[in-house]
């Protein structure tokens, strides 16, 4: 789908989503790195990008505990737009449609698809699990003091629900990849007429009928204004 005629296009992420989205995708990506390096041998290799194996040790709760703070105030921020409708039960019996590049068949959707949305709630679901049994087994400040069946279970689930979220990451980073222009949407912010009719119709719909009740109004406004309105010149 073309991309033309972007910088006149809708503005589908403000500048703060756009930072909030990428601090958090960021520190995921350290997280990643970071945990696998902890969790098995054929990874230790990179606690050399964080400067040996204790200060990997010591930055990873660090780093989950900033990327938690930003991730709840972007799932508070995209709460409503992530809410399943009708058409997103659909959308999901369609799926091979759009594995198949059917898009046409597809049926039209608001500002996130329901596979974007199941990204959201997987997110909202693990980072909660993987912040909670993290902090259990942070040393030394809470493991020591814990017994040792609660370590067992906390690393058992923060290894299960770790897997989760970066399968479900690479899934997400596949799927914009995929949807040609989705990344650039995330990186300036701002879509072309016909990719936002193509891909999200609905949004679409209400951003143009939004901007068109706005400008009636500001017409109005003016159409209303009479000689005694203005300012009497000097």
């Amino acid at each position: 789908m073309s991309h033309s005629n972007v910088k006149r296009g809708i503005l589908r992420y403000g500048w703060w989503s756009r930072t909030n989205h990428w601090l958090v995708a960021i520190c995921f990506v350290l997280l990643t790195l970071s945990g696998l390096a902890l969790f098995y041998p054929a990874f230790f290799g990179f606690t050399a990008l964080f400067g040996g194996p204790e200060p990997t040790r010591i930055v990873h709760p660090y780093i989950g505990v900033f990327m938690t703070l930003f991730f709840l105030i972007q799932a508070v921020r995209f709460f409503t737009s992530n809410l399943f409708r009708r058409h997103d039960r659909q959308w999901i019996k369609q799926m091979p449609d759009m594995l198949n590049n059917r898009d046409d068949r597809l049926p039209p959707v608001g500002k996130n698809n329901a596979g974007q949305k199941l990204v959201y709630w997987i997110f909202l679901l693990t980072v909660p699990i993987l912040l909670i049994s993290g902090v259990v087994l942070w040393r030394p400040w809470i493991a020591d003091g814990m017994p040792i069946w609660a370590l067992r279970w906390a690393a058992m689930i923060h290894a299960l629900a770790a897997f989760v979220a970066i399968l479900t990451l690479v899934i997400h980073v596949y799927s914009a990849i995929w949807v040609k222009g989705s990344v650039r949407a995330m990186t300036r912010g701002r879509v072309s007429h016909a990719w936002a009719r193509h891909h999200h119709k609905l949004w679409y719909d209400e951003v143009v009928n939004d901007r068109d009740h706005v400008d009636r109004e500001d017409r109005l406004r003016t159409r209303t204004v009479t000689p005694t309105d203005r300012p009497k010149e000097l």
